[in-house]
């Protein structure tokens, strides 16, 4: 591959990181045709059945759940599918979150962008929620093998991000604490619980430094503990 190739890539793949957004509300000006998608009476019965199942392996799950696992799923729309790409080992997961036992109940601490969160707050949404099965193919569940005093730790580090209302980081920049996206939340509040202890791998492109989902679960400190594709 030749510099201008490699140029092109890096390009291609940096804009994905910055700019999806943008070029899902570009691509609405898309003027093909296609043939019109019929859905049959045994479709509809097919997809409630695989909606009905997800929510019985969602509930199942969150009885297993502690604070402080890591949450992975996996969306079903065109910026998931993007965002899947930009891991480099494992390409399963397109978003993650951090648990968080309250009053015998599960919720999942994440920043997320778009339009599914208007204000671009770090959200704070219960399990089932952040994992149904209307818009997303399969969930993931990871822990990672620290002391207890550390993740109570790295849970204040994400109540503490929380409460201040940090913004989505639409430009990824891994150097601002200001704003974060999905990864490199979870990232840095691990940081926080081990005082830097916990060693991540650090995607790159060319000069682009960024924490992928995958370089979180495939950490040497983190056990996977289920994954589940919704079917």
């Amino acid at each position: 591959m030749n510099a201008g190739n490699i140029d092109t890539v890096f390009f291609y793949k940096r804009w994905l990181l910055c700019c999806l957004l943008c070029f899902i509300a570009s691509c609405k000006t898309n003027t093909l045709s296609y043939n019109k998608l019929i859905l049959t009476a045994q479709d509809s019965i097919t997809a409630k059945t695989i909606i009905q199942r997800a929510f019985i392996q969602i509930n199942a799950l969150e009885k297993t759940i502690q604070s402080g696992d890591l949450i992975t799923r996996t969306g079903n729309d065109f910026t998931s599918e993007s965002l899947r790409q930009l891991n480099q080992h494992d390409k399963t997961y397109s978003h993650c979150g951090i648990a968080s036992i309250e009053n015998d109940s599960v919720f999942i601490y994440h920043a997320l962008g778009g339009e599914f969160n208007p204000d671009q707050k770090i959200r704070r949404d219960a399990f089932n929620l952040f994992c149904e099965p209307y818009s997303n193919r399969g969930i993931g569940l990871f822990r990672f093998q620290l002391p207890a005093a550390a993740i109570t730790k790295v849970m204040a580090a994400v109540k503490q991000n929380y409460l201040a209302e940090i913004m989505f980081d639409m430009k990824f920049d891994l150097q601002t604490d200001d704003r974060m996206y999905c990864a490199e939340f979870i990232y840095k509040c691990f940081l926080s619980g081990t005082k830097n202890n916990l060693l991540f791998n650090i995607s790159h492109l060319k000069n682009f430094a960024y924490i992928g989902v995958d370089d979180l679960f495939m950490n040497a400190a983190c056990k996977e503990l289920k994954r589940i594709i919704y079917k």
